[in-house]
């Protein structure tokens, strides 16, 4: 019986075997003597020799300085010699940064992947924390998008210095701030990708993060908090109302009233809701603006565990602080916009903030639906947003996919959106929602397979699927499984 190694098995999996480099001649530059090489804003802080799986790669750390307060780090990994695979993959960030995963960048080099990544211009444990920001808005520029830029020029030049080779093919990945990112790059930097994975993105930032006030603003209101029962009740009612044993598997023609579910009048029942929590509930579902400005949650997971209660409501009245969606609005606000690390998001007139906002709005936002320079490059985009999710609403990127639609009228060519039921923020939640999209991606750049409808698991990308395992199939919005393997 032949015992495959761990490396092997990953390159089996992620379907490595695509390019050969065997004839990758020696590296012009020894790992070590990369701390050497001269950059435009950067430095190598470190270049050693790091093991990656069965594989041994170069692990690289420089800090880019690309404005006197600018301090950018960066973790670049790649593969020794002929087990690189010749591709560069970028992964973006979540929250405000302020951290690098190396355990993540050292997994993709161990199936032959050149990958970065930067903690987007400042070091923080906390990810909703921004204190960063107050007082230093070249901070702000760098981790809106400047950042991301350092990365990929640093990265790309240490490659052909380590590999005698630029990649072949570049991608990046990123989720939720990663996906921001991955829709900042396509926009601002057309040419430095062949192909963006954009999960749950979080690019219309100061809407997004207005969005979150209006929603704890609306629960602190008398009788406004929404329990643990109250969530059971809301969830029941949704599935009841939209189909579904533990999701909704259609949620695009879902039209779910929580005030089906008001108590009856001067009394308060269980299974029911009162006009105060009815009113927070119909805005958190509304969103700003009657949905137009930003779209607010969709139903149907609201008491799932990371759900509501984690990222939106927080465990009881007296602790809406302690939700995420509070705590990102005060990093925003206060860190971002005012300058005030102490700023009271609770006092903040949300219909009277375009102003203010409009100057960092300019550096964080990814809203800019002309994607025709990087249509024009020949790259391709997948973007994927589960319906449930709690933190990033899930219709923000049926906004975004269509004003693209409206500005170039013709997108299934290289964008493709996916919606995923019962999927929460970037994965989890009741419905199966674990599809490799670097994969499905690479197929469609490097094959020209573009993505149809796909098979999301109840496992993680490149992980078995048990026996029996739940699955759904996804098609591309707006179109929707038949009972057979079409999409329609």
């Amino acid at each position: 019986m032949r015992v495959w190694g761990i490396g092997v098995v990953l390159a089996a999996i992620f379907g490595l075997a695509g390019l050969s480099h065997a004839a990758t001649p020696l590296a012009v530059t020894s790992c070590a003597g990369l701390a050497a090489q001269a950059l435009p804003h950067a430095i190598v802080t470190l270049a050693s020799d790091a093991p990656a799986g069965q594989l041994t790669a170069c692990k690289i750390d420089v800090t880019a300085k690309p404005s006197p307060d600018s301090d950018i780090r960066i973790e670049i990994w790649i593969p020794e010699g002929a087990a690189w695979n010749g591709r560069y993959v970028q992964f973006g960030n979540g929250g405000f940064a302020g951290q690098i995963s190396s355990k993540r960048l050292e997994a993709a080099a161990a199936v032959g992947y050149a990958v970065a990544m930067t903690d987007d211009g400042h070091q923080s444990l906390d990810g909703t924390d921004a204190r960063w920001a107050v007082g230093h808005p070249q901070k702000v520029i760098d981790f809106g998008w400047r950042a991301l830029k350092e990365t990929t020029d640093t990265a790309k030049a240490l490659i052909r210095a380590y590999e005698g080779a630029p990649p072949k093919y570049a991608y990046f990945q990123g989720c939720a701030d990663g996906g921001r990112e991955a829709l900042m790059e396509a926009q601002r930097f057309p040419d430095d990708f062949d192909g963006i994975v954009a999960g749950a993105p979080a690019y219309n930032f100061t809407g997004l993060l207005t969005l979150a006030v209006n929603d704890v603003q609306a629960l602190a209101q008398t009788q406004g908090f929404l329990d643990a029962d109250a969530l059971k009740t809301l969830e029941a009612g949704a599935l009841a109302t939209c189909g579904g044993d533990k999701y909704i598997t259609d949620p695009d023609s879902c039209r779910f009233d929580p005030a089906i579910l008001a108590c009856p009048r001067g009394e308060w029942l269980a299974g029911c809701l009162t006009p105060g929590e009815i009113a927070s509930a119909q805005a958190i579902y509304v969103g700003l603006g009657d949905g137009k400005t930003y779209p607010g949650n969709s139903p149907g997971a609201e008491a799932e565990p990371g759900a509501w209660a984690t990222w939106i409501t927080g465990p009881s009245p007296d602790q809406l602080d302690h939700a995420l969606i509070f705590k990102f609005a005060t990093g925003f606000w206060g860190g971002l916009v005012f300058g005030d690390a102490n700023f009271n998001i609770m006092k903040l007139n949300v219909t009277g903030v375009h102003k203010a906002v409009a100057t960092v709005a300019k550096v964080v936002d990814a809203t800019d639906p002309d994607l025709s320079r990087f249509r024009k490059h020949g790259g391709k985009l997948i973007q994927y947003h589960g319906w449930d999710d709690p933190a990033i609403p899930a219709k923000g990127s049926i906004v975004y996919y269509e004003e693209v639609g409206a500005k170039l009228h013709e997108v299934d060519g290289f964008y493709r959106l996916y919606m995923i039921p019962g999927m929460l923020h970037c994965g989890g939640g009741p419905g199966p929602s674990g599809v490799d999209w670097l994969t499905t991606l690479r197929d469609w750049v490097e094959k020209s397979e573009a993505p149809g409808g796909l098979v999301a698991t109840a496992a993680a990308p490149g992980q078995p699927v048990a026996p029996g395992a739940a699955t759904q199939r996804l098609c591309p919005y707006p179109k929707r499984p038949t009972d057979g393997d079409r999409c329609v």
